[in-house]
């Protein structure tokens, strides 16, 4: 019997310590995923919520892409998918994906800066129209 109780005692310290190490690992690469309008909101209502990493999609405004001449860096301007009004600038820090255009729909990975700026650590483009089925293919 008592080599039954230590097993037990073993598998259960093994088991904490498996449970310990999945939270952790969970809660470190957690990521919100917002609208332009919900990120602005909740930095409004907590300031310190700039510190989290957060996902937000939204809408390239058309005519505000630049890039910084020798450097790797791109500019441009967001909007709310739902409401246009709501904007704020993105820079970039790396290659583009080959579907990144004027007016495409992206989902950025990043922090807010305090000025307001969006600093992007990853960029990815939806582009739904290159890859939807045509409406002859869905009816043939």
């Amino acid at each position: 019997m008592k080599k039954h109780g230590r097993f037990m005692v073993g598998l259960v310290g093994v088991a904490a310590v498996v449970t310990y190490l999945i939270w952790t690992g969970v809660s470190e690469t957690m990521v919100y995923y917002l609208t332009p309008q919900e990120l602005l909101a909740r930095v409004e209502a907590d300031p310190s919520f700039r510190n989290l990493g957060v996902k937000v999609s939204g809408m390239v405004v058309p005519g505000t892409y630049e890039r910084v001449p020798g450097e790797l860096l791109h500019r441009f301007t967001v909007r709310d998918l739902a409401d246009p009004s709501i904007t704020f600038p993105v820079e970039y820090r790396d290659a583009l994906p080959d579907t990144f255009t004027d007016e495409a729909e992206v989902v950025l990975e990043g922090r807010l800066r305090e000025d307001g700026v969006f600093e992007a650590t990853t960029l990815l483009t939806k582009c739904g129209s290159r890859y939807e089925a045509s409406p002859e293919e869905l009816t043939g």
